[in-house]
């Protein structure tokens, strides 16, 4: 009955798929990731009107001790200096 149900609405298959209708990690404010990974940011970028695209930023565990305590224009800084930058773009049920 599984193959006739999704015949009869595809969007199901996004929906268990993707399981974008659910957000994991469970009762965490994933807008304070310095609250799950150290030397850790949160960054928020104006695409377009109306549009806002979250970002977070961690320095490498190399500058980690330099990293502590340091504001949010410290981290801004580090984005521009020598060392290479690795963007990662992940989507989250809920947070998309």
């Amino acid at each position: 009955s599984v193959p006739f149900l999704i015949r009869l609405f595809p969007a199901l298959l996004t929906k268990f798929v993707f399981l974008n209708f659910l957000s994991f990690p469970f009762f965490v404010d994933l807008r304070r990731p310095e609250l799950l990974l150290n030397n850790t940011i949160s960054l928020y970028l104006p695409t377009e009107p109306g549009v806002t695209v979250g970002i977070w930023h961690t320095v490498p565990g190399s500058r980690g001790a330099e990293a502590q305590g340091k504001d949010q224009r410290w981290y801004e800084e580090a984005l521009g200096d020598a060392h290479p930058v690795i963007i990662y773009l992940h989507g989250n049920g809920g947070t998309r």
